[in-house]
């Protein structure tokens, strides 16, 4: 299956001398979804979590190929889902995707 979308990357970046602050940079990607599969997780919670254990493969980019290690989510059916890990193969990344990605508690990676 075919794929076109968001993907953000998360940096810090020194905003004044030893005070930092978050910089999310946010790309369209072309690629493939090369595994497609979701699970519930039991939690504590009221309604379990959602996961899903999707790879993507993109076409990447200087960009991608430089800043791999900032990626932080992967934008897939109106839903940020936080990668949890990118192999490299050029010309490609393989982005391994889980949770929810939630902006609001910070990184999630």
């Amino acid at each position: 299956m075919k794929f076109y979308g968001t993907i953000g990357f998360l940096e810090y970046v020194e905003d004044v001398p030893s005070v930092y602050k978050e910089v999310l940079t946010e790309r369209k990607y072309y690629g493939d979804v090369i595994r497609n599969s979701r699970r519930y997780e039991r939690s504590d919670k009221l309604n379990d979590d959602l996961t899903i254990s999707n790879e993507f493969s993109i076409v990447a980019d200087a960009y991608a190929n430089e800043n791999f290690h900032h990626m932080i989510f992967v934008e897939y059916m109106g839903t940020k889902w936080k990668i949890t890990n990118v192999t490299v193969e050029r010309p490609r990344l393989i982005l391994s995707v889980g949770g929810v990605y939630n902006a609001e508690s910070g990184p999630q990676a």
